[in-house]
């Protein structure tokens, strides 16, 4: 199971970049993909749109369920990954690179320091096999 290093994660399975800039990149983990299949649809949260953690701010949906994806922190979407709109599978092929999700503009950067490192996540895995 690939768990970059210098992502922080959710109990969850969303991913999260700190780009450094009051902005944070957030898709699901490669777990979450494998987990759910070959997706088949994604519906993205709207840009401009406030989300507060731990709220729905997205779904995909595979052959096989659909499944929300959460706000890991609170903050307004900046940009949307429009492009997996026609091709929900870069998600499964590439979950950590073109298969991000969605770009969030922190309004409470302290908590980015609640999330999961790398090994933390590991072992929410370890917990559920």
């Amino acid at each position: 199971m690939n768990t970059p290093e210098n992502l922080k994660y959710t109990a969850s399975h969303e991913w999260i970049d700190d780009l450094g800039d009051g902005h944070v990149r957030v898709g699901i983990t490669d777990h979450a993909q494998e987990a759910l299949g070959d997706l088949v649809y994604v519906e993205l949260p709207t840009v401009d749109e406030d989300y507060g953690k731990g709220d729905d701010a997205a779904v995909v949906e595979s052959v096989k369920a659909a499944s929300d994806v959460y706000a890991p922190v609170s903050g307004t979407v900046v940009e949307v990954n429009e492009a997996l709109e026609d091709e929900p599978e870069k998600i499964n092929e590439d979950p950590y690179g073109e298969g991000w999700m969605f770009k969030v503009k922190l309004s409470e950067s302290d908590e980015l320091d609640e999330l999961l490192d790398a090994e933390a996540y590991q072992g929410v895995l370890s917990e559920e096999e």
